[in-house]
């Protein structure tokens, strides 16, 4: 398949207007939505932002390649833009922005289309070719010189390199596998060919693995290059000396990573996790926050579904009394004892699990869930999860470390005997004798403590965590509040959790008020996305606010955070509690006290941010 089967003139935009990255995926996803691409504009658009918020498309040398693979597409596109004066788009180099692709594919895009993509991303990487595109005058000038430098349906190389010496070898691969994996895998290539070097590079993309590494060429490799973003097979390089980086590297720094991969300037591979993405992922594994949103992230389930569950056993009219008593209702005993006799039994264990899990990798997954049941039963509840998690993990690396003297032949049985053997025992024992004990009296205190919050106590527990929800929207401290909030679920106390929800919900419908209201204070672009923002507030996504909040901090992160203070501080002062830490307006029937007092406290607080910004915000000129 030719790329201008994909790239039309009905999608081509010869000015880009704006300076902002915004601005330039708005115009291109309008364009795409024009043409008939898209079932979804918004849901698109969304997928995009999804793949910018993972990192920057904007890979320098003055291209940005926008793209997602999803549901929302009707069918396979390209879209290009282009700006003289050039767009922030937050690039690589730091350098703004001027030839824009953006890539749409369909969820199950077929391997024509894939590869047709894949070969555009590898054209741009010529200067000659960014040249002229600059130069282009009209879409046919566009559509000519991509036609030009299309080499249709050309199969990619399988190279043999295992009767070479010296030689290195590579893998790269990208979340949606239709752009970077290729452009990493031909500057590599290139680099290695203009330095005399003899590379094979594995690429990782959507339409499969190719020119995939034999055991004897990573063998007889001096050194390994994973410049990948997303899980690759990595216990192959077992033994090597393997260099990860993120796929951007690839593209940006490949002589850099060469010669680090000839020096050996990179660590012995030892194994154990099976798979691996990049060097920031690697380093993220030894840090507090990524280990403890792994925790965080697989109990919600359990905290969500039980949660729920339990409210709806409320509305049955769910009571202590057994058969025989009027007021009994067993449908409602039944939600109660898969909720919270059942669901929420495991929340701490399931925490403490995937903790030491994101620690130590499997091994320590079962030291942590045991760890876990010791402080849930014992009443050190979600401290002692949070304690017992971070031990059991730490001790398996130790662990690790003492057993590693043992001879490979043993590998089977540290992984079946030794592992869950000795971790669970040396878990288990400093959870008994020196962590439940006190860490329980701690988490008892501190429950009886926020249960018997006075009022003004209260609210100014709901203004700190209101405000905290809207502080980076989605960020650590906005992460921080919720997981506090959940943490107190597991404890029984269910106030907070209201209040951080609430707080949440109002950035994105403070926005989307606002853009409603003050229409000359925002681009049209603008207004449109605002739209989207009411279905993201009102399903708990604080993350819709964010374009808005990078386009102007100074003025929407203040009246946000003003609003949701004020919403946290309402929730608590109400008594509203909540036992779902998610779900959005669509959970609000279920909350313990009064809902309608609860999307009171909501409604007001979005009104005053979207009040404070329209206030603060400058009219557009020429506002269109």
């Amino acid at each position: 398949m030719k790329i201008t089967e994909l790239l039309t003139k009905e999608t081509i935009l010869l000015s880009i207007s704006g300076d902002q990255k915004l601005d330039a995926i708005n115009q291109l996803v309008d364009k795409l939505d024009q043409a008939g691409k898209l079932a979804s504009r918004d849901e698109y658009k969304e997928a995009i932002l999804k793949r910018e918020s993972q990192s920057t498309t904007g890979i320098g040398e003055g291209i940005a390649i926008p793209h997602a693979k999803t549901s929302a597409v009707k069918s396979p596109a390209i879209a290009f833009g282009k700006s003289i004066s050039g767009v922030d788009y937050e690039s690589l180099d730091g350098q703004p922005a001027h030839l824009f692709f953006m890539i749409a594919a369909t969820e199950g895009a077929n391997n024509t289309h894939l590869e047709a993509l894949s070969r555009l991303s590898t054209i741009l990487l010529k200067e000659e070719v960014r040249k002229q595109l600059i130069e282009a005058s009209t879409e046919e000038d566009v559509l000519n010189i991509i036609d030009s430098y299309d080499e249709e349906d050309k199969e990619e190389e399988v190279q043999d390199i295992s009767d070479k010496k010296n030689f290195i070898v590579a893998v790269t691969a990208c979340p949606t596998g239709i752009a970077h994996t290729y452009m990493a895998a031909d500057s590599l290539r290139a680099k290695a060919a203009e330095l005399g070097i003899d590379i094979k590079v594995e690429t990782n993309g959507s339409s499969g693995v190719k020119n995939l590494l034999t055991k004897e060429e990573i063998e007889n490799a001096t050194a390994v290059i994973v410049a990948a973003d997303k899980a690759v097979e990595m216990e192959r390089f077992k033994g090597k000396h393997v260099l990860q980086t993120p796929v951007a590297d690839g593209i940006k720094k490949p002589q850099e990573l060469i010669e680090k991969a000839l020096k050996q300037e990179a660590p012995i591979y030892k194994g154990g996790s099976g798979t691996a993405s990049s060097e920031s992922e690697g380093r993220a594994k030894t840090g507090f926050y990524k280990h403890l949103m792994s925790g965080v992230s697989n109990m919600l389930p359990f905290v969500v579904g039980g949660g729920i569950l339990i409210a709806i056993s409320f509305m049955f009219g769910y009571n202590a009394f057994k058969p025989g008593d009027p007021t009994y209702n067993p449908f409602a005993e039944a939600l109660m004892t898969i909720g919270g006799g059942n669901a929420f039994q495991l929340l701490v264990p399931v925490l403490a699990g995937f903790i030491a899990m994101s620690i130590a990798d499997r091994p320590g997954f079962a030291p942590g869930m045991v760890g876990g049941l010791m402080a849930a039963t014992s009443g050190a509840g979600f401290l002692g999860g949070l304690v017992a998690g971070f031990l059991a993990g730490y001790l398996v690396i130790l662990l690790k470390k003492a057993l590693s003297v043992l001879p490979e032949s043993l590998d089977g049985i540290k992984t079946i005997l030794l592992y869950p053997l000795f971790g669970i025992f040396l878990t288990g024992i400093v959870m008994l004798y020196v962590v439940n004990k006190p860490v329980g009296q701690l988490n008892a205190a501190i429950t009886d403590w926020l249960s018997g919050l006075g009022t003004a106590n209260a609210i100014l527990l709901g203004i700190v965590l209101g405000g905290m929800m809207a502080v980076d929207m989605g960020g650590p401290i906005n992460k921080s509040a919720y997981v506090f909030g959940t943490g107190l679920i597991a404890n029984g106390v269910y106030g907070p959790m209201a209040a951080v929800m609430a707080g949440g919900m109002v950035p994105p419908l403070a926005v989307a008020l606002a853009t409603t209201i003050f229409k000359n204070k925002f681009t049209k672009q603008e207004r449109e996305a605002g739209t989207t923002n009411y279905i993201m507030g009102l399903s708990f996504i604080t993350e819709g606010a964010i374009p808005f909040a990078a386009a102007d901090p100074l003025r929407v992160i203040p009246t946000m955070v003003a609003g949701s203070a004020i919403t946290g501080a309402l929730t608590m002062a109400f008594d509203i509690q909540l036992r779902a830490p998610h779900g959005g307006i669509f959970v609000f029937p279920l909350v313990e006290g009064n809902w309608l007092l609860y999307l009171l406290a909501v409604a007001i607080g979005a009104v005053v941010s979207a009040i404070l910004l329209g206030i603060l915000k400058k009219p557009i000129v020429n506002n269109k």
